[in-house]
């Protein structure tokens, strides 16, 4: 049975509704990326849907491959009214993932050919890739 929007919310009923561990929330509060809502006398804390939104935030951009500290800027231009900063960060991402991509794609053709070396029938010589390795050449 879904949880009433304005119901206010256990930890453990955040932690589901936003599919992270209680764990993980609680990091974000240590980062600041959360708020810690303040704890009645005798009663535990209490989230809100608001809550279950920013987790959900978060978890996106980590998809995306953006940092906590970038996150953490990221939500404050959440407000919608900070396109271009925004649109900057995502570039900088852009252009860091471009870069990996390729710096993957040569780990492959190397391992590939590394590969390909160590399955030689022809090799006379001690194994390809130990061999690379060793001189650098990997």
């Amino acid at each position: 049975m879904p949880i009433a929007a304005d119901t206010p919310l256990s930890i453990g009923v955040l932690a589901r509704q936003a599919d992270v561990g209680v764990e993980t929330i609680r990091y974000y509060q240590r980062q600041g990326l959360v708020r810690a809502p303040k704890k009645p006398h005798g009663q535990i804390r209490r989230y809100d849907q608001q809550d279950v939104h920013r987790i959900r935030f978060i978890k996106s951009a980590q998809r995306l491959g953006f940092s906590l500290k970038e996150i953490s800027e990221l939500l404050r231009l959440a407000d919608g009214a900070h396109c271009a900063e925004a649109s900057q960060m995502a570039e900088r991402k852009l252009h860091d993932v471009r870069q990996k991509l390729a710096d993957l794609t040569h780990m492959e053709a190397v391992l590939n050919h590394l590969v390909s070396a160590c399955h030689d029938p022809d090799k006379r010589v001690s194994c390809p890739l130990i061999r690379a390795l060793e001189s650098g050449d990997a």
